[in-house]
């Protein structure tokens, strides 16, 4: 008899726990929730908008046709303004180099003051700004006088902190006809650039 009633337990425990494993109606474990990553915020480059200010020094290769060549160390100040579109900056800006450069062997004239009015544009790659510029130039040559002409040339600004830009720049400068004397001069100078932005 006492085996009678242990075999209906065990056969009750047995048909209780069978729903459980096939068919049951209690809910299956849960699997775990993988949650996508956090979307990763655009960076979309500096702000090239704002004024600047600073210093450059370089080298100038002066040819007046013939004989009448020169080059020499050049340097001094440049400023401006930029404007930042995005993918693209314009800016203006005042250059002032001085020099001490003798065209000639004897010289027969001595650059001594490079004047520029420039504008320029180019295409923001985040802390790098390559870019062309061109404008109105002004010298002043000992021996011929001041006359204007114009300039053309490239180059590229890197910011190394927030407000410390270091750069290169190549122009190729053309004056027809310097002061009437009849001699048409041209430059080229290459210069690095230090800008404080603000």
């Amino acid at each position: 008899m006492k085996l009678t009633h242990t075999l209906l337990a065990a056969l009750s425990v047995s048909a209780l726990a069978a729903p459980a494993f096939a068919g049951s109606a209690a809910p299956a474990a849960m699997e775990p929730m993988i949650e996508a990553p956090a979307p990763v915020a655009m960076t979309m480059g500096r702000d090239w908008t704002g004024g600047y200010a600073g210093l450059q020094l370089g080298y100038a290769d002066v040819d007046a046709g013939g004989a009448l060549t020169g080059d020499d160390v050049i340097g001094g100040l440049t400023a401006g303004y930029d404007w930042d579109f995005g993918n693209f900056v314009l800016g203006a800006g005042l250059d002032a180099d001085i020099a001490d450069l003798d065209v000639g062997s004897p010289a027969a004239a001595t650059l001594e003051r490079v004047y520029r009015l420039k504008v320029r544009g180019g295409y923001d790659l985040g802390n790098g700004l390559l870019y062309a510029t061109a404008g109105g130039a002004g010298a002043d040559v000992d021996g011929l006088g001041y006359d204007t002409g114009y300039f053309v040339g490239a180059g590229y600004e890197h910011m190394v902190t927030d407000t410390i830009s270091l750069g290169g720049e190549v122009l190729y400068h053309e004056f027809d006809n310097f002061n009437d004397s009849g001699l048409d001069i041209e430059a080229t100078t290459f210069q690095v650039r230090a800008n404080y932005r603000f």
